[in-house]
């Protein structure tokens, strides 16, 4: 993904009906509905950091995931049958997506559902593709090489492996989950080419597609929450731009929770810059109301850390923390509308 401060503006977007949408999730947002402070808490399974903190290495282990690679076919295996062993019902949509220079990717949104009949719905996703160039690099001699990606791309798929694990413990009846693992969308122009910063809409590819081909008919979510580089040291999360103006009260709906469970200290209260991402089609071209998490650095260039998009960006600068803080918590926002 890429830092931006200019709004997609896909045809599909529909800024009046999402607000709509937004303020009809707002049901769960049980600090405002309750005239409080405080979200009452459901039982919630505890999240764990170690098991993550494996999942992410295990996609490490296949090399960087870049699309029409084998590492990306072998690792998409892994993906979808870790999602098959915890019981989930898979979904593999698979796509030839023209990327920026003509290469057409051969893509694969991996969707894991439970409770595949019910209605009410939460969309959970991160990519699960890794960047094909160290764009970012200190080292220039590094711009080509492709990013290993543990932190950008891994973290927030095995944040989503270890929740499924959990739910298929810890069953959910009420609602349907659907956890969806987005495909090219770290294929974007990179810093380098002539291009760059021409073109927004060479980012996101799968979500893209997604959000205009969704798995099911019609599909409908009261929220999504996507993750994204939920792993790195050093990592907090401020509120991501687009999330705000498109989702403002999941938003306060998770950082209220996070700041409940003890996990405030990542999720501070204070806004973010707009950051082009998968959420983006979600909310524009899906019209389901989607948040970022994702890193907020002040410090540095980037505003992502100093590993991203450098082929520093490895299982060294993974911590468990981090992963817990934000599997804990947005397990936690997930129990509570179960109830």
């Amino acid at each position: 993904m890429k830092k931006t401060v200019i709004p997609f503006r896909w045809e599909a977007a529909a800024f009046g009906f999402l607000l709509m949408l937004c303020a009809a999730c707002g049901n769960k947002t049980r600090s405002e509905a309750n005239g409080n402070d405080t979200i009452p808490m459901a039982a919630a399974p505890d999240f764990n950091a170690d098991s993550a903190y494996q999942y992410t290495a295990a996609q490490c282990a296949f090399g960087p995931r870049v699309p029409n690679t084998e590492a990306h076919r072998l690792c998409g295996d892994y993906i979808a049958g870790k999602f098959k062993s915890f019981g989930a019902a898979v979904t593999e949509q698979k796509a030839d997506l023209r990327a920026f220079d003509g290469t057409i990717l051969k893509a694969r949104n991996i969707i894991a559902s439970y409770n595949p009949e019910a209605e009410a719905r939460i969309l959970v996703c991160a990519h699960w593709d890794s960047r094909p160039w160290a764009d970012n690099d200190p080292d220039e001699a590094n711009w080509e090489k492709p990013v290993l990606a543990a932190n950008d791309g891994a973290s927030g798929v095995a944040v989503m492996l270890e929740m499924a694990r959990l739910i298929q413990l810890s069953p959910i009846n009420n609602i349907g989950i659907d956890f969806i693992c987005f495909d090219a969308e770290d294929y974007g122009i990179p810093q380098w080419s002539e291009e760059a910063g021409s073109d927004a809409t060479s980012w996101c590819l799968g979500s893209q597609h997604w959000a205009a081909n969704p798995h099911v008919y019609g599909y409908r979510a009261r929220f999504g929450i996507l993750l994204d580089m939920v792993g790195g040291q050093g990592n907090t999360f401020s509120k991501e731009g687009y999330s705000r103006q498109y989702a403002s009260q999941v938003v306060e709906l998770v950082w209220q929770t996070a700041a409940q469970t003890g996990y405030g200290q990542f999720f501070p209260d204070r806004d973010g810059g707009y950051v082009t991402d998968d959420h983006v089609p979600v909310n524009q071209i899906a019209q389901i109301p989607c948040i970022d998490i994702i890193p907020y650095f002040t410090d540095g260039a980037s505003g992502f850390g100093p590993t991203w998009h450098t082929v520093d960006d490895n299982m060294e600068h993974i911590d468990r923390q981090v992963l817990e803080a934000v599997g804990q918590t947005v397990l936690q926002v997930i129990y509570n509308e179960n109830e």
